[in-house]
């Protein structure tokens, strides 16, 4: 059962880090210029249309949540084509976010006693955040930094107006011995980092601001970095304060001074090459070393400085202990448990001397350039904490590594990685076409479930290069052999891959064979998934089979829609006050916004079928993300970033 288990999660595995499906269409007279404007403006007047009748539809959503989010993404989409109106909703966000944290504020007053919501969220006065707290906060990251990506100001402003009152976030003064920033200050490093691209001198301003309140932004290193494009004066002034402000911090005393400091000290000192904004602007974006060489090796020598204060007593006997928990004993002789038990701030110093001198290992190459007199103390203080054969050649892993090259790192990597970069140069070798040498680094190298899954996905490879060249009925024969309906189709689909350029009648029956198999009522998420591959793979070749194929997924996505909200507070909790969440994680919602995402692609050639099908959904919920999806197909609109919602979707490959 587990190597079965084994097979079909290395044979998914395979299929999606494979090139999409049919992702060319066959030769075809190529469409002029004219043609090709008219094509896009009808798909903007389309989508537009469709995000008008979105907006209606979604006022009358009664979670305020939900509204938000659309009114969010609406917004996004908007910008470009009616700023005005795009203001508008993003304001109209601001105030749903704002009466969100006035009825969690009004909720946390009523409440006594709890301290910890399982969020990291902790109040003063003993009222826990709780999971209200943390939409509401969720909520306002997503707005901020939708609105940076068009208006710094604005986002500003935003952040402003939604910030809650002390009493509902945590402030500085209850982060704890360890110096974890708060929720709010990791928001303000988030957008500094989003306005960064869009306001470099702005982003640079508050960046000032916040190291002059003690902060120390991690994302400093592409503020200067995008300002360097736009002002270099000012960049090096920015980047010469920045080191001040670290060498006078106690570096084993604030963790965000000494992370940072790694993190410019990762990029290296800028070369007399790099000196003017043309070559800034050829740079790779947050990849540009940030400080001039006589400050690099200054803030290399203040952090060995701290590095090397680490002793190996200290490592066996102040063990960082936050996470074990102080035992009490109550009246009557009850044993009790107080909570977390605080590291002392000695175990906290050496904590972040250990950290340094780790972070040291990946600039060993740079100490012995630039300072030499100190690169025996780091490798005997490396040798005497047992972390001298910790070292990644982390040069080797940068770009588009050979398999050769992973091969290497991995042979002098710790031992807790080297199985992982085995594993990644076998299926290096297998993508460069050599199965024989990802073979011999399976054997060699890797053990157990990782050989497994290598070993299977080579197998797959080598099947469906022999089907390349075979006849239809014998490809057949071999896909009767394989056990599962998964093995079949993913054999299936990455044959028809093989295939699309030399024979497309192959390719057809490869994938109507793969529809047949899938062609019946899911009884699982993976059918559903099966069901949605094949839909895709259709989607160039043949889209009204593609079409077909979604169609009878809608229907059940709808019953089981129904059953869920019945089950709502019971099996199931994907509907609040008799309204579906549009971000609730669950896998109903994840393929909801799957069938979505199948939509836009197929809209971009049929928008009428695709609207109409995004219309059978039955609640308002799901019909509100599927067009979302559709609309942010139609204008190639870019994900909201790391927190977007889940109806996002990320722009797939079109013709």
């Amino acid at each position: 059962m587990k190597k079965l288990f084994v097979l079909t999660l290395a044979i998914g595995l395979f299929c999606f880090t494979q090139p999409q499906i049919l992702a060319q269409a066959q030769p075809t007279e190529q469409p002029t210029a004219e043609e090709l404007e008219k094509e896009k403006a009808d798909r903007a007047k389309n989508a537009y249309r469709l995000l008008d009748q979105v907006i209606d539809e979604a006022q009358s959503l009664r979670l305020t949540e939900n509204r938000v989010r659309v009114q969010i993404s609406a917004a996004d989409m908007l910008w470009d084509q009616n700023q005005g109106r795009a203001r508008s909703l993003f304001s109209m966000a601001a105030d749903g976010v704002a009466e969100m944290g006035r009825n969690q504020l009004a909720a946390q007053n009523r409440r006594v006693g709890a301290t910890d919501d399982g969020f990291g969220f902790t109040i003063a006065g003993g009222g826990g955040v709780g999971p209200r707290g943390f939409r509401v906060f969720q909520l306002r990251q997503e707005l901020v930094l939708a609105v940076a990506r068009h208006d710094a100001p604005l986002a500003y402003q935003l952040l402003a107006s939604t910030k809650p009152p002390p009493s509902a976030q945590n402030t500085p003064e209850l982060r704890g011995p360890r110096g974890q920033l708060t929720s709010e200050e990791n928001l303000e490093q988030t957008l500094l980092a989003r306005i960064a691209a869009l306001d470099p001198k702005l982003a640079a301003q508050n960046a000032e601001q916040m190291m002059d309140k003690g902060q120390f932004p991690r994302s400093l290193p592409e503020v200067i970095n995008q300002l360097q494009r736009q002002d270099p004066e000012a960049a090096a002034k920015l980047a010469d304060k920045t080191v001040k402000r670290i060498q006078t911090a106690n570096l084993l005393t604030s963790n965000e001074a000494g992370s940072l400091a790694q993190a410019l000290l990762m990029l290296g000192p800028r070369s007399a090459g790099s000196e003017s904004s043309d070559t800034a602007k050829t740079q790779p974006q947050g990849r540009m070393p940030v400080l001039e060489q006589s400050a690099y090796v200054d803030l290399l020598s203040t952090i060995i400085d701290a590095a090397l204060k680490v002793t190996p007593s200290a490592q066996n006997n102040q063990r960082m202990s936050g996470n074990q928990r102080r035992v009490v004993t109550a009246p009557g002789g009850n044993r009790q448990n107080s909570g977390p038990q605080q590291p002392t701030a000695e175990q906290i110093e050496h904590a972040n001397a250990r950290r340094l001198l780790s972070g040291l290992q990946a600039t060993l190459a740079m100490i012995d350039q630039y300072l030499p007199a100190k690169a025996p103390l780091v490798r005997q203080k490396l040798s005497e904490m047992g972390m001298a054969n910790n070292v990644v050649n982390m040069e080797a892993l940068r770009g588009d590594p050979t398999a050769d090259a992973l091969v290497q790192a991995a042979a002098s990597a710790p031992q807790q990685m080297q199985s992982r970069l085995y594993q990644q140069a076998a299926f290096k070798a297998l993508e460069e076409g050599n199965t024989e040498r990802a073979r011999q680094i399976a054997t060699d190298h890797l053990q157990d479930r990782a050989r497994d899954v290598v070993m299977q996905r080579i197998d797959l490879r080598e099947a469906t290069k022999k089907a390349e060249g075979a006849r239809f009925d014998e490809i057949r024969q071999t896909v009767a052999r394989l056990r599962t309906d998964n093995e079949k189709v993913n054999f299936l689909l990455q044959t028809a891959a093989e295939a699309q350029k030399t024979n497309p009648k192959l390719v057809l029956q490869l994938l109507d064979e793969a529809r047949q198999m899938t062609n019946r009522r899911a009884t699982s998420y993976e059918h559903f998934d099966q069901q949605l591959r094949v839909a895709h793979a259709f989607a160039t070749v043949d889209p009204a089979r593609s079409f077909e194929v979604l169609e009878p997924g809608i229907s059940q996505l709808n019953e089981l829609l129904s059953a869920a909200a019945v089950l709502s507070g019971f099996e199931v909790n994907m509907f609040r006050d008799g309204e579906m969440t549009l971000t609730d994680g669950n896998g109903l919602t994840a393929y909801v916004n799957r069938f979505g995402q199948e939509l836009a692609v197929l809209a971009r050639n049929d928008f009428e079928r695709s609207e109409t099908l995004a219309g059978r959904f039955q609640f308002p919920e799901p019909r509100i993300m599927t067009r979302l999806s559709i609309v942010q197909g139609l204008l190639d609109a870019k994900p909201l970033g790391p927190q977007r919602t889940s109806f996002v979707l990320r722009p797939g490959r079109q013709n």
